[in-house]
C-alpha cells in the first residue's frame, strides 16, 4: 500500500491554477525529495495530503484512507517551513502539549528531545532557543507518536551544518525502519545521498520524477571528463578533436587538466579512445548532479518565479 497517491490532481486558487493534473506517489520505506522554486507547488502538494485542502480535480488517498481523516492523520508527522511555539513555555513543555493533542506517549517526550539535540535545553523556555533550536524542536514534535508519513517543509531552515548532517542521518535511520517521508526543499546541495527519488515541480506540474539514475537519463545530459595529459596538453587535444569530431565542449581548467563534454551514449567510446590513446595520465567523471538537473529541468522561466507564494 502507498503511503500516499496523488492522481491526476489540480488544485485551483480563485482564478489561478496552482497544481496541474500532478501523479505522484510515495511507498514505505522510502524518502522522496520534493523540489521547485517558490511557487511551483510544493506546499500546495503538502496540505492536500494532509487534508489541509480539498483537490479541485483528481484524487489523493493517504495511509489507505482519505486525506484529512482523524484515523489517517494520527499517523502523520508534519514539520512547517516556518515554526512557532508559545514563547514562555519549555521545550518539554511543548512537546508534552503537542504529545496530547496527538495521542502519544508522554513517555517519548524526553527521548524525542535527546535524539534531535535538545537535552540540555529541554527545561529552558522557547523564547530561549535559536532558530536552529525552534526548527529541532519542531521536528521533534512532527516525530511523536512514530508517523508512518513524516512531511518536512524545508527542515533543514535554521540548522548549521552539524545539525543538517545530524537530521540527514535521523531521516535515513527512520527510513530504514519502514518510515515514508517528503523532503520538501529549495536547498539541493547535501540532499542528494539522502533521497531514495526526486520530484520535480515547476507552475505546477511534475517536470520529472524518479531515482538519479532514471533523472539523468530523462536529462540526458551532457558527461564531463575531467582528463590529465601524460605527454602533454597538444597532443591530448588531438585525440579528443578527432574523438569527437568536434561535438565535445573541451576546455581547460586551472590544473592543466582538459575536461570535455560529452553525451552519455558517447561517454564509454570517449573513455576508451582516450585510454587507448596513451595521452592520459589520468581521468575523472563527472555526472551532472541533483542540481544541475533540477535547473535542466525547470529551466530559466522556472528560475525567474523564485520569490514568489506557494
Amino acid at each position: 500500500m502507498s503511503c500516499f497517491r496523488l492522481e491526476n490532481v489540480s488544485y485551483r486558487y480563485d482564478k489561478a491554477l496552482v497544481l496541474r493534473g500532478v501523479d505522484l506517489r510515495l511507498e514505505p520505506g522510502e524518502i522522496l525529495g520534493l523540489f521547485g522554486h517558490n511557487g511551483a507547488g510544493k506546499t500546495t502538494s503538502i496540505k492536500l495530503i494532509l487534508g489541509l485542502m480539498t483537490p479541485t480535480q483528481g484524487k489523493v488517498s493517504v495511509l489507505g484512507g482519505e486525506a484529512g481523516e482523524p484515523q489517517v492523520s494520527q499517523h502523520i508527522g508534519y514539520l512547517p517551513e516556518n515554526v512557532m511555539f508559545y514563547p514562555q513555555l519549555t521545550g518539554r513543555e511543548i512537546l508534552n502539549h503537542f504529545a496530547r493533542l496527538k495521542g502519544a506517549s508522554l513517555a517519548q517526550v524526553p527521548e524525542l528531545l535527546e535524539q534531535v539535540g535538545l537535552g540540555d535545553a529541554m527545561n529552558a523556555r522557547v523564547k530561549t532557543y535559536s532558530k536552529g533550536m525552534r526548527q529541532r524542536l519542531g521536528l521533534a514534535q512532527a516525530l511523536l507518536g512514530k508517523p508512518k508519513l513524516l512531511m518536512l517543509d524545508e527542515p533543514t531552515v535554521g540548522l548549521d551544518p552539524v545539525a543538517t548532517a545530524d537530521l540527514y542521518r535521523l531521516l535515513r535511520r527512520l527510513r530504514d525502519e519502514g518510515t515514508a517521508i517528503v523532503l520538501c526543499s529549495h536547498v539541493l546541495p547535501g540532499v542528494e545521498p539522502y533521497i531514495d527519488r526526486a520530484a520535480i515541480l515547476t507552475e505546477g506540474a511534475v517536470q520529472a520524477v524518479g531515482d538519479l539514475a532514471s533523472l539523468r537519463r530523462q536529462a540526458n545530459m551532457a558527461v564531463t571528463l575531467s582528463i590529465e595529459p601524460a605527454n602533454g596538453v597538444s597532443a591530448l587535444e588531438k585525440v579528443i578533436a578527432n574523438a569527437s569530431a568536434g561535438n565535445g565542449l573541451m576546455t581547460h581548467d586551472s590544473n592543466g587538466r582538459l575536461r570535455v563534454d560529452v553525451r552519455p551514449s558517447e561517454k564509454m567510446a570517449m573513455i576508451q579512445t582516450l585510454l587507448d590513446s596513451g595521452e592520459v595520465g589520468d581521468l575523472g567523471i563527472h555526472q551532472p548532479t541533483l542540481e544541475d538537473i533540477y535547473v535542466h529541468f525547470i529551466g530559466s522561466g522556472g528560475l525567474a518565479h523564485r520569490g514568489g507564494s506557494q
